[in-house]
C-alpha cells in the first residue's frame, strides 16, 4: 500500500531526559554509533521498545466509569471522573511514553543494517529479519496507543491523530513546529507497520525438528533447524509474533471503525475489523478455540500459572508479560479489610446489574425471574466470580464477608477507610489463594495479559454484527451470533439461551447484548473507559451502589460522573500546545 507522506513530531520535553533518547545516558559511557559495533547494546534500543508498553490490564481507569469508583480520593481516577481531568493534569497520557519508544525503535532500524549479530549469515540474517520485524510491530502498537488517547476532532473538525516517528530525530537538525498527522495517515501507518512485521515473523516462536520445516529463504543461505530454533525458537517467547502483530491490527481496527471515529477521512470499515479479529481467531482454531477456563484465568486454573515458565501461557492469554516472582501486592490492595486490603475498587450497581440471570435474561427482562429482595440469587455465574456481594466468601480460608451497614465488620459500607463505598469489593484479577495477613502473607504468582484472546472474540462479534448482522459471516466461518453464544455458554448460561435465540435477527439488540458482553468479560481490565468513549456512550451517568440493612436493599447514589461531551477524545499535553504553534488541540480542551 503507497503511504502518504507522513508528518513527524517530536517534543523534546515529552522525554525524561532527552539525552537518553537521542543519545545513550552519559553514564553509560557510550554514543549511539558503538550500536554499530555491539549488536547486545543496539538490541537495547528494541528492548526499551518493550519495556513501555502499557500495561492496561492493572490500569484500573475503571474508577473513572459507571463500573467502579475508588475508596479513596487520592487516587488519580476518582479525580478524572470528578472533573479533574485536564490537558495539564492527564493521567492517562501516552504521548511522552509513546514518543520515547518510537524514538529507540527508530534508532534500532536505522542502525539494524550496520549490527553484525552472528558471523554465521543464515543465523545473521535472521536475527535481523527477526528484530526487524520486532520493532516493525511495536511501532504500530505505540501509534495505536497514542490514536486511543490523543486522537480526535480538532477545533475545525478535523479528525487527526498523534504524532509519528518514522526517522529518528536529532535536538539540532529536527524541525518539531510541524502539524499531527491525521487519524488516517496514523493508521495507514500502522497497516504498514504490521504488514511489514508479518512478512518478517513467524506466528510463534517454538522450536522445530527438521529442516524441512526452515523457511527456503534461510535454506538457500545454508540454514539449518538448528539456526532456526537459535532465533526463532522457544527461548524467543514472550516476545512479539506474527499471532500478536495480527492482534495489535485488530485492535487499532476496532478502534478507527467505532462511532466516536466515523469520519469520510477515516477509510478503516465495520468489515475490516471484522476480518482482522477473524485472522487472530482462525489462529486460535475457530470458536472451538475458546479456552473452557478463560474466565478463570488469573487463578491457577489446572495449575496453569504455576506452569507457566518458559514463556508458556494458558489457552487464554494470547500475550502476557513476565510473570516476576510471588507476590500479594494486588491482593493487599483490593482485598476486603477483614482479609487484610484496602479494599481500593468497588464495583458498582451498576455494573452488578448487568449481568444477567443465569437464564440468560438482563434482570429488567419480565422472564428473568429477578427478585429485587434477594438480587443476588440466580444470577449470572460471572457475578460471583468477579464482584464480592454481601455474603460472597473470598480469601485462604473462604471468610464470608459481610458488606451490610450493621454486619459487624469493617468490610460493611463505608464502615472505614479501607470499606467499601458501594457495598461490593472486586474478587476477579484476585488470587483467592493469597494469605494478606502481615503476620503469614502467603505471596502467589500472578499473571499479566497484554492481550487475551476473548477480548479479540469480542471485538469480531462486535464488528462482524455491524458490518454482516447478527448471523451474517462475511468472508469468515462464523457469525457474531455464534461467538456470543459460546461466550455466553462458557459463563454459564444454557445452550438454549432463549434470550440470544429472541434476538438473534435483531443487529440492534445484539449490538447492545454483545457491548454487554464486553463490559462483563473484561471489567476491571481498562476497557470501559475507553470503550464508552469509542461508542459515543453516556460518560456521566452516576455510579450507584448498595445500602443493606435490616435485611433491607436500598440503591444509593455514590459518585456522579463530571465529563464534558467533548472528553470522548483526550487531550494533547499542555505543555506541548504552549510550545508549537502548529499543533491542533482537540476541541474542547
Amino acid at each position: 500500500m503507497k503511504m502518504k507522506k507522513l508528518y513527524i513530531i517530536l517534543l523534546l520535553t515529552v522525554f525524561v531526559g532527552c539525552e537518553d533518547v537521542i543519545e545513550p545516558a552519559l553514564e553509560n559511557n557510550r554514543s549511539v554509533n558503538d550500536e554499530g559495533i555491539e549488536p547486545r547494546f543496539a538490541h537495547g534500543l528494541l528492548v526499551n521498545g518493550y519495556a513501555r508498553i502499557p500495561m492496561d490490564s492493572w490500569s484500573f481507569n475503571d474508577m473513572a466509569t459507571d463500573d467502579a469508583v475508588a475508596n479513596t480520593e487520592n487516587n488519580v481516577y476518582f479525580g478524572v471522573a470528578d472533573g479533574q481531568w485536564a490537558a495539564n493534569n492527564n493521567p492517562l497520557e501516552e504521548w511522552q511514553n509513546s514518543l520515547t519508544a518510537l524514538q529507540y525503535l527508530n534508532l534500532m532500524l536505522e542502525r539494524l543494517d550496520g549490527i553484525e549479530f552472528s558471523a554465521l549469515e543464515p543465523v545473521d540474517v535472521m536475527f535481523q529479519d527477526r528484530i526487524r520485524g520486532e520493532a516493525h510491530a511495536l511501532r504500530a502498537l505505540f501509534v495505536y496507543h497514542l490514536l486511543r488517547s490523543h486522537g480526535g476532532r480538532a477545533t475545525d473538525g478535523a479528525l487527526l491523530g498523534g504524532p509519528i516517528f518514522l526517522e529518528s530525530t536529532n535536538p539540532t537538525t529536527s524541525d518539531f513546529n510541524i502539524p499531527r498527522a491525521t487519524f488516517e495517515e496514523c493508521m495507514q501507518q500502522i497497516y504498514s507497520d504490521t504488514e511489514a512485521a508479518l512478512a518478517l515473523l513467524p506466528n510463534d516462536y517454538e522450536n522445530i525438528s527438521d529442516d524441512s520445516e526452515v523457511p527456503d529463504k534461510y535454506l538457500e543461505i545454508g540454514g539449518s533447524f538448528d539456526h532456526y530454533n537459535r532465533v526463532f525458537g522457544e527461548d524467543a517467547r514472550l516476545l512479539i509474533t506474527g499471532r500478536i502483530t495480527r492482534a495489535i491490527r485488530a485492535q487499532a481496527a476496532l478502534l478507527a471503525a467505532s462511532p466516536a471515529f466515523n469520519d469520510p477521512t477515516n477509510t478503516t470499515t465495520w468489515a475490516d475489523a471484522a476480518n482482522y479479529a477473524a485472522e487472530v481467531i482462525d489462529l486460535n482454531g475457530g470458536i472451538t478455540g475458546l479456552d473452557p477456563n478463560g474466565l478463570v484465568w488469573y487463578t491457577n486454573a489446572n495449575g496453569q500459572i504455576a506452569s507457566a515458565g518458559s514463556g508458556l501461557s494458558s489457552p487464554e492469554i494470547l500475550w502476557r508479560g513476565s510473570l516476576g516472582g510471588p507476590s500479594s501486592n494486588l491482593e493487599e490492595t483490593h482485598y476486603p479489610p477483614t482479609l487484610f486490603g484496602d479494599g481500593l475498587l468497588n464495583p458498582t450497581q451498576n455494573l452488578v446489574d448487568a449481568f444477567p440471570m443465569s437464564n440468560g435474561y438482563p434482570i429488567t427482562h419480565p422472564a428473568s425471574g429477578y427478585d429485587p429482595a434477594n438480587p443476588y440469587a440466580g444470577r449470572d455465574p460471572r457475578l460471583s466470580e468477579f464482584i464480592i456481594y454481601n455474603g460472597s466468601t473470598a480469601g485462604p480460608n473462604g471468610s464470608v464477608i459481610l458488606t451490610t451497614v450493621d454486619g459487624g465488620t469493617n468490610d460493611g459500607l463505608n464502615q472505614a477507610e479501607t470499606s467499601t463505598r458501594t457495598g461490593y469489593y472486586m474478587k476477579k484479577l484476585l488470587r483467592q489463594d493469597v494469605n494478606a495477613n502481615p503476620n503469614s502473607i502467603n505471596a502467589q504468582l500472578h499473571v499479566q495479559p497484554r492481550i487475551r484472546y476473548t477480548e479479540i472474540y469480542l471485538a469480531y462479534a462486535e464488528a462482524a454484527n455491524e458490518a454482516f448482522g447478527p448471523e451474517g459471516t462475511g468472508p469468515n466461518q462464523y457469525s457474531a451470533y455464534d461467538v456470543v453464544k459460546a461466550i455466553r455458554m462458557r459463563a454459564g448460561i444454557p445452550d438454549n439461551d432463549p434470550y440470544l435465540e429472541s434476538i438473534r435477527n435483531d443487529k440492534f439488540a445484539m449490538r447492545e447484548l454483545i457491548r454487554n458482553e464486553r463490559r462483563l468479560e473484561l471489567c476491571f481490565e481498562g476497557f470501559r473507559f475507553w470503550d464508552l468513549r469509542r461508542w459515543n456512550e453516556d460518560l456521566t451517568e452516576a455510579a450507584r451502589g448498595i445500602q443493606i440493612e435490616s435485611g433491607f436493599y436500598q440503591v444509593i447514589e455514590v459518585d456522579n460522573r463530571n465529563f464534558d461531551s467533548y472528553m470522548k477524545y483526550g487531550p494533547v499535553p499542555d505543555s506541548e500546545m504552549l510550545k508549537f504553534s502548529e499543533l491542533k488541540q482537540n476541541a474542547g480542551w
